[in-house]
């Protein structure tokens, strides 16, 4: 008997049968490239699984979901590595990594992309680009398509195309019994619809196709900035513009210290400031007009809202987003952005002490709104915004104090909340009626359903679990 980890004993012969199983390395704690290995995106989780399989095709993950199974070993996935609260380790368990699985092949004539799930949204873009396409997904390069995916998927282009979930045509799946299957509107659609929002709860995705739309290659983006204390006013604006928007705008209004960036003026880094980034991808002409309000209004400081490649600026946030700093987020639906939300949101602005510190809030609605409530497990269709109140330090110095500003920000808003966006939920937070509210009460039943037929042992839990019971 060999002792991997605490309270976890198995036999030799158990790790060879992993080992013989595995196209790819089973990576243990004393190996060389362990800590690499286990290391994700949020620096601020440091979590030893007992054992990693780095599955390099199908076959792999099928033999270790059954031999993880048969042993009776705690088991976490692992695609992009990009989750907020890290559910894709956990100490003590066997992590399935899913980071080998790179391909990516695009149907120009089709118009889709099959795509496996350790594919990053970068490494998709472009190659879709590559023939002026584009999937719905992200706005930070380095995060994993199938972890965004399988939570909704919201980004830039989303009023005009809809959401990643909304262009998924097909889903391979391997079942927590170990059995391969694709999932579909014409096979096995209630599993597929239950993919669409909450797939991490009902199986590994190994390969997703979506139906790709032409974007770009140039569209008209960027940020336009304000000092912080013009906040209240630039948020009431941007409420009233952002009312009767056309689908081809979409725009994220950011609060933060402004960053050292070469395209932010040296007289700003360091000072607080609101940022509104619009992205524009119908006509340009036509955008230069409607944004033109938006960068007129007021005092600007900045404006760097300018033509540029779709590519450039879906790279935009990766600054603001590097691996391994220390980060933490809570975040919500609202139907609309009233006067107390905005005083709530200046407010907590203000004190933002970190320079790394940002939160976006999203604006919704558009295409996203036209899909059918029940169409999909997504529960935020009806939103009018979403916010993602987060917190960012270089390492552990500060990072109570922020994440503690982020919670009490959460609370001071919570009662607006009427839905909200699983990727953005917190880890060991969220209770079971938040979770239910984030899908709607019949829609969750529904779910737990679907647990029971695909997982009734609960061998998928690392997410923001809907248990069986």
């Amino acid at each position: 008997m060999t002792a991997i980890a605490e309270g976890l004993t198995l036999e030799e012969t158990a790790l060879a049968e992993l080992a013989a199983g595995l196209r790819g390395p089973l990576v243990g704690r004393d190996d060389p490239g362990y800590d690499a290995a286990r290391k994700i995106w949020n620096g601020s989780i440091d979590r030893r699984p007992a054992l990693i399989a780095r599955c390099a095709g199908v076959a792999d993950v099928i033999s270790t979901v059954k031999w993880s199974r048969t042993h009776g070993v705690p088991t976490t996935i692992r695609s992009g590595g990009h989750s907020f609260p890290g559910l894709s380790v956990a100490d003590d368990s066997l992590m399935i990594d899913l980071s080998l699985l790179k391909g990516v092949r695009i149907d120009p004539q089709q118009r889709t992309a099959r795509v496996q799930a350790g594919v990053l949204l970068g490494e998709l873009d472009k190659e879709t680009q590559a023939f002026g396409l584009a999937a719905p997904s992200g706005i930070v390069t380095h995060t994993g398509v199938a972890g965004l995916t399988l939570g909704g998927g919201i980004g830039w282009i989303q009023r005009k195309h809809g959401l990643s979930i909304d262009k998924l045509r097909r889903v391979d799946v391997v079942t927590a019994d170990g059995e391969f299957l694709t999932a579909s509107a014409d096979e096995n659609p209630e599993l597929f619809w239950g993919m669409r929002g909450a797939g991490s709860n009902l199986g590994i995705v190994t390969e997703f196709e979506f139906e790709l739309v032409p974007v770009g290659p140039t569209i008209l983006a960027g940020p336009i900035f304000w000092k912080m204390e013009d906040s209240p006013e630039v948020l009431r604006f941007w409420r009233e513009w952002i009312a009767d928007a056309p689908d081809d705008l979409m725009s994220i209004v950011i609060h933060r210290k402004a960053p050292p960036l070469p395209f932010v003026p040296d007289e700003l880094h360091g000072q607080p400031v609101v940022m509104v980034i619009p992205c524009w991808i119908g006509d340009l002409d036509e955008g230069e007009k409607f944004i033109k309000p938006m960068r007129e209004f007021g005092n600007v400081v900045a404006d760097v809202c300018i033509r540029k490649p779709y590519l450039m600026h879906q790279s935009m946030f990766d600054p603001s987003f590097v691996p391994h700093r220390w980060y933490y987020f809570r975040g919500f639906d609202a139907p609309e952005l009233t006067d107390e939300m905005i005083d709530i949101t200046v407010d907590y602005a203000s004190r933002i002490k970190s320079p790394l510190t940002s939160f976006p809030i999203w604006q919704m609605g558009g295409a996203i709104s036209r899909v059918g409530v029940d169409d999909s497990v997504f529960g935020g269709r009806d939103a009018g915004i979403t916010y993602n109140i987060g917190c960012c330090t270089e390492n552990a110095e500060g990072f109570d104090e922020e994440r503690q500003w982020v919670r009490d920000f959460w609370s001071a808003v919570e009662r607006y909340q009427t839905s909200a966006y699983v990727n953005f939920m917190s880890d060991g937070e969220e209770s079971e009626a938040r979770i239910r509210s984030a899908y709607g009460a019949d829609k969750y039943d529904r779910l737990k359903a679907l647990k029971r037929q695909w997982d009734p042992d609960n061998f998928f839990r690392s997410n923001q679990n809907i248990s069986p019971d």
